[in-house]
């Protein structure tokens, strides 16, 4: 029986983690959490919400934390895809559930969320652009033509995972991703997502200058 499996990065998330797990397992049962050193109760809110959480003793980085994640869902017999979703509730269930039912109908190895392929995320024009102009880079340097090389909301079949090894810690794991994409010619595809922008994940790391801290670490990486 097909089993999907969800890794959520998480530092410092205790006031939301726990709503963000419980909607996650209405749907998605199998939920790893991978604590990057939190210095709050994220940890123990996830724990309680269900998830199995994993700590790194020291603050490593997201793309640390999705490869610890990723060595922890390989070990699992009947895990048959993993999604990637945010820890701090920017990601849409829904669109996460569609993006596995299209990755087993299409038979495809990875698919990968974007917030341009509709409208209902809003963003600020700066962030547009910035956004914009990293996927441009992604593009010239993999030759795939993605409108969205930044969103954590994915999916990734079972053999899709045993390729792919994570080696930038911290947020140009996500070009590193894509770059691995390119090299092992995957069947991919794109799925439109609405990602909810809040005052809280703004606060978190999702503002324009962060945006431009990542174009910079993808560019001098």
């Amino acid at each position: 029986m097909a089993q999907t499996w969800v890794v959520v990065p998480m530092y410092n998330e205790a006031s939301v983690i726990a709503s963000v797990i419980e909607e996650l397992r209405k749907s998605l049962p199998h939920v790893v959490c991978v604590d990057d050193c939190s210095t709050d109760d994220s940890a123990a809110n996830a724990r309680a919400a269900g998830a199995i959480v994993v700590q790194h003793p020291i603050n490593l980085g997201q793309g640390a934390s999705l490869q610890t994640g990723f060595e922890f869902v390989r070990a699992i017999p009947q895990m048959t895809e993993v999604v990637t979703f945010d820890a701090d509730g920017q990601h849409q269930v829904d669109d996460a559930l569609a993006m596995v039912e299209r990755l087993r109908n299409e038979k495809l190895d990875i698919v990968i969320g974007s917030r341009f392929l509709d409208n209902r995320t809003s963003m600020s024009t700066l962030k547009r652009a910035v956004l914009r102009l990293a996927t441009g880079y992604t593009r010239m340097t993999t030759g795939m033509a993605l409108t969205d090389a930044h969103n954590g909301l994915r999916v990734l079949s079972r053999d899709m995972l045993f390729k792919i090894q994570l080696r930038q810690n911290r947020m140009a794991h996500a070009s590193e991703l894509v770059d691995q994409i390119s090299l092992h010619k995957a069947n991919w595809a794109e799925h439109p997502t609405h990602i909810v922008y809040t005052e809280y994940s703004k606060s978190k790391g999702q503002s324009v200058l962060n945006a431009i801290n990542i174009l910079v670490e993808i560019i001098f990486k």
